[in-house]
């Protein structure tokens, strides 16, 4: 596998931010820390390590990497949820905003799509991370675990439409000029597609805004089968918008974290750096893997995290 110019200057880049995240503590904390008695350097070497194989997953899995790490992180790692869940949701931005601007130029990202919707769901979600860490940890632990258990379930029976069939736009669709014309690669057709069930998938939107805000995941796991499966866009269009709306979402709902002193650099840096990594590294092996395999596989550790999750809110 050959690294690119591109690969390695995010590398260095990666490894300079940890360095300077990272230094400033030599001097504040002793050689051993109190979590578990392991050295200063024990764990962002172990968080880099274990997010870069998140990484790989979340790409040959086709999920978010923000779906992967909440759960994985807080339930196997002494961190605090609330660290975690402001972690999270860096994570998925990072994606998102590294992805954005390219959907935008493929014209698969829909601008017209993505505004009304990003408005409701970026309001909510700083609602849900005002609640999120208003809540006991235990009762927000509980809740994570039942919704990465749910998240399985709808992985599992959730289907897919490249282009549904949507007869006829509906009036709030019309008003918004919600529509758009793009041109299928694999097949060279122009599909000019429109979108119904409007108010209805808004209405959802708020529920996952609240959620993204609450549990730091991201969203992409609910964005696209309801711009997909309830409101007719087409895939494409749909996971391009999603990936484009994180990137509205996560950052109102990371203000609040950050505002409440909810980032931390030791954890954060080596999160991103590892899921960038993994991403690209899983790009790659996208040709030769098995998409099924890893897919059921992705949901096996989403299961094991989620019932640990609960578990751990119940004090089991």
């Amino acid at each position: 596998m050959r690294i690119t110019g591109k690969l390695w200057i995010m590398m260095v880049i990666g490894l300079f931010s940890l360095i300077l995240c990272i230094s400033p503590a030599l001097a504040k904390v002793p050689a051993e820390t109190a979590t578990a008695g392991h050295a200063w350097w024990f764990w962002p070497i172990i968080l880099f390590i274990v997010t870069f194989i998140m990484g790989i997953l979340a790409v040959l899995g086709g999920v978010g990497g923000g779906v992967l790490y909440v759960p994985i992180i807080s339930g196997f790692f002494p961190f605090h949820l609330d660290f975690v869940r402001g972690t999270g949701l860096l994570v998925a931005l990072s994606g998102a905003l590294a992805a954005g601007p390219g959907l935008l130029k493929m014209n698969l990202a829909s601008l017209r799509l993505a505004i009304p919707v990003a408005l409701i769901a970026s309001t909510c979600a700083i609602i849900g991370a005002m609640i999120g860490l208003a809540l006991p940890t235990n009762i927000v632990q509980i809740a994570l675990g039942a919704t990465i258990l749910g998240i399985c379930i709808l992985m599992v029976t959730a289907k897919k439409s490249t282009i549904p069939d949507v007869p006829k736009a509906d009036r709030l669709s019309s008003i918004l000029n919600i529509c758009g014309v793009y041109q299928e690669a694999s097949t060279g057709e122009i599909i000019d597609w429109k979108i119904h069930r409007t108010p209805l998938g808004l209405g959802l939107f708020v529920i996952i805004g609240i959620m993204a805000g609450m549990f730091g995941l991201g969203a992409g796991w609910a964005n696209v089968p309801v711009l997909n499966l309830l409101m007719g866009a087409p895939l494409k269009i749909s996971v391009a918008t999603s990936k484009f709306l994180l990137s509205i979402t996560d950052t109102s709902a990371a203000w609040i974290y950050t505002n409440k002193g909810c980032i931390l650099p030791l954890l954060t840096v080596p999160s991103i750096v590892g899921i960038m990594l993994g991403s690209f590294v899983g790009v790659r092996l996208l040709r030769v893997a098995k998409p099924t395999l890893i897919r059921w596989m992705v949901i096996a550790i989403l299961a094991f995290a989620g019932i640990k999750a609960l578990s751990k809110g119940l004090g089991f």
